[in-house]
């Protein structure tokens, strides 16, 4: 699987510079006008115009210089700040492509993938369990598909989807996904062995956290392999329970309330 780097400039109240304007600085510069050069990449003259502005903003320096009597009736080229800028663009990101395929191996030998690494800081969700597993096995009629999938050696989890989102995330065995769990979703159990629920996941793991406040609790379960599930609970649950670190407990959680995520 190959790994693209993009580099995004920001300042303070400018927008944005990355790939797209500076591919639009290009193509201006490749078709000798702004109007041609927003034609090549299937943009309006106004948004070449902004995004020419926001990059001038952004370095401070004009990067094109008009002239006139161009094929679109005004002609542009670049200014040395603008082959400059290209240039700097094009190092920044080879040199990110070479820093990722430099700590490839090592990741390759902890176990973790590229996409694993990315999607771990790209990745935002109001979610507040995000867990990386592989689908192991799916079982689908024409409506649903409950999706079976290994989050560690030790531990699976299962993801009830309607059959069409299947086929829409292209969903099949061996595909790494991300599953997203709200906390209020899942539930807490105790004792030594697993309880007779209906909920379809019923994970063990240990209590490495309890956080509580005057009305809710939020508990932090270790189910191995450096990954946990957090719960939301009422505090009067956690301290009827005796939820403590270091003790055993089980998250309860329907295969509903799982959602699948794909990079």
């Amino acid at each position: 699987m190959a790994i693209e780097a993009l580099v995004t400039l920001k300042s303070e109240n400018v927008p944005a510079v990355g790939r797209e304007r500076l591919k639009l600085l290009e193509a201006v510069a490749r078709e000798g006008s702004i109007s041609a050069g927003a034609r090549a990449i299937g943009i309006t003259y106004k948004a070449a115009w902004d995004g020419l502005d926001a990059m001038a903003n952004l370095f401070g320096k004009p990067l094109l210089v008009s002239r006139a009597g161009g094929r679109a009736g005004g002609g542009a080229t670049l200014t040395p700040t603008g082959h400059t800028v290209i240039e700097a663009f094009r190092r920044m990101e080879a040199e990110m492509v070479r820093v990722l395929r430099t700590v490839e191996p090592e990741l390759a030998e902890a176990g973790v993938s590229p996409l694993d690494l990315v999607s771990g800081f790209l990745m935002k969700t109001s979610a507040r369990n995000a867990i990386r597993g592989s689908i192991v096995k799916i079982v689908s009629d024409a409506l649903s598909a409950e999706v079976e999938i290994s989050v560690s050696p030790e531990t699976t989890i299962y993801s009830l989807v309607t059959h069409a989102s299947m086929e829409e995330l292209g969903l099949c065995p061996g595909r790494s996904v991300t599953l997203l769990i709200k906390a209020p979703f899942v539930a807490i159990a105790t004792g030594k062995t697993a309880p007779k629920t209906s909920a379809r996941n019923c994970i063990r793991g240990i209590i490495s956290r309890c956080e509580a406040s005057d009305i809710n609790a939020e508990i932090i379960l270790d189910i191995g392999a450096g990954k946990t599930l957090t719960s939301s609970i009422t505090s009067h649950s956690a301290k009827s329970l005796g939820l403590s670190p270091g003790k055993s407990a089980f998250a309860l959680f329907d295969a509903a309330h799982v959602i699948i995520a794909i990079n």
